[in-house]
């Protein structure tokens, strides 16, 4: 009898052992596409368009963003190799750099496209030009958020959220593709990035700094009446411990405030699940945080939020004049929660802020609002913006289904691919949006 209670106990084990290894649903799963593998087309469900409809307009989008004309379509530029193989960066057109944001963009289209040699030659560039070595500077083992495309510095620092997208996609790629050697054994990269961005250890230095050891400083131009910065800079970890959530910037006097876009609740579960097992608790955390976040952040009846805010949701006002309002990066805001509710199923609200934010463009009109406002509502341009209609189209994962949420879907399913100067920003959400909104952006598991 001992014998058979013993094998029983052990076969138990075993099989949640393996359940657990191979990322089978637990209790805290939540019931999104996580837990059921099911990933909503909302072009079929509301709008009578076939899979393989939408698919041909994604192919389609990708061939242009990535393959089109270089001087009106294309963001995507190969410049050589290196012993590592090709290069490539993704460019801002408008403002002529490459940003992490963009690059660890690019790199998760690519792998949700599964298209290996772009996704490989946007990390290589990243790692050539971006990665910070230089010991010197406080930022080292950090991604420089800004560069010229000749792989010359813009910046000498990071921005959170292209470290964010670098180490989804890494793990995505890793899971879809299996791990290389060197910077393309992608979980490696991946779990060295995520300590370090709750556990960079906190370092001072005087300007200028070199991102590399045998580049030249990089010195930032001055400005009239804006001498240039001396003193001494201080960089810490990506996230506050405390608040558990994620920083602005990592240092200096923009270390206490965040911003609501950079909050990716549904990449944080998945971090709890496969990054380094020290750090998987904070990220459970974080997660919860960053649902409380946003409705803390979001105006209770337009459903806009700030560019950047306090961590408890307060706008935050600094040097960026429309930091306290809804703005740039705030368009990407209701798409986070929004996917975080598609993925997870875990926060009853994240319908009711879609359903918010909605409801108030759908009164500005459908193909007029402005791309930004007051967070009450008053409009602060002329410009109507692709990135942000797709970015609220992307809330219908989460809005209750109707004529609101299927307005905003026709509206960008109409919306033609974006060229021209414009096109970096406005591209790259079109491109992400039309994965999700066809549910053809997924989870990439363990093997």
């Amino acid at each position: 009898m001992k014998i058979a209670r013993s094998l029983l106990l052990f076969c138990c084990t075993a099989t949640l052992f393996c359940a657990l290894a191979l990322g089978a649903p637990q209790a805290n799963d939540g019931t999104g596409a996580y837990a059921s593998g099911h990933y909503r087309d909302l072009f079929a469900e509301q709008l009578g368009h076939s899979p393989q409809e939408s698919r041909a307009k994604i192919d389609a989008a990708f061939q242009q963003l990535f393959h089109g004309d270089k001087d009106h379509q294309a963001l995507y530029y190969e410049t050589g190799s290196n012993a590592n193989g090709p290069l490539a960066y993704i460019t801002d057109v408008a403002n002529k750099d490459a940003r992490t944001e963009g690059m660890s963009y690019g790199m998760m289209i690519a792998v949700q496209m599964n298209q290996k040699h772009e996704f490989d030659a946007i990390w290589n560039w990243a790692n050539t030009y971006m990665l910070i070595t230089d010991p010197t500077n406080p930022s080292v083992g950090y991604f420089a958020w800004s560069m010229h495309t000749d792989g010359t510095p813009r910046s000498d620092s990071p921005a959170p959220d292209g470290e964010e997208y670098f180490v989804m996609s890494l793990y995505f790629a890793a899971n879809r593709w299996g791990n290389g050697t060197g910077i393309y054994n992608y979980k490696a990269q991946a779990d060295r990035i995520l300590s370090l961005m709750r556990h960079h250890p906190v370092q001072s230095g005087t300007p200028p700094f070199r991102l590399k050891p045998d580049r030249s400083p990089f010195v930032p131009p001055t400005r009239p009446g804006r001498p240039a910065n001396t003193s001494a800079h201080t960089v810490g970890p990506m996230v506050n411990e405390e608040a558990k959530m994620i920083l602005f910037v990592p240092g200096g006097d923009r270390n206490n405030f965040s911003d609501p876009s950079y909050h990716l609740p549904a990449f944080y579960e998945l971090w709890s699940r496969w990054g380094p097992v020290e750090d998987r608790p904070f990220w459970a955390a974080a997660a919860t945080t960053s649902r409380v976040y946003f409705q803390k952040a979001t105006n209770p009846t337009t459903g806009l939020a700030p560019d950047y805010a306090n961590f408890d949701g307060t706008p935050r006002p600094s040097f960026n004049p429309n930091s306290a309002n809804f703005s740039y990066d705030s368009w990407r805001t209701a798409s986070n929660w929004s996917v975080d509710y598609s993925w997870w199923h875990k926060e009853a609200q994240e319908p009711i802020l879609s359903d918010r934010i909605q409801k108030f463009l759908l009164s500005q009109g459908v193909d007029n609002f402005v791309d930004q406002y007051t967070l009450d509502g008053k409009p602060l341009s002329q410009r109507h913006s692709t990135g942000m209609l797709a970015t609220t189209a992307t809330a219908s994962l989460a809005a209750t289904p109707g004529n609101t949420s299927k307005t905003f879907l026709a509206a960008l399913w109409k919306t033609p691919i974006p060229a021209g100067e414009q096109r970096y920003y406005d591209g790259m959400l079109y491109m992400m949006s039309m994965l999700h909104c066809s549910g053809n952006f997924r989870i990439w598991g363990p093997r």
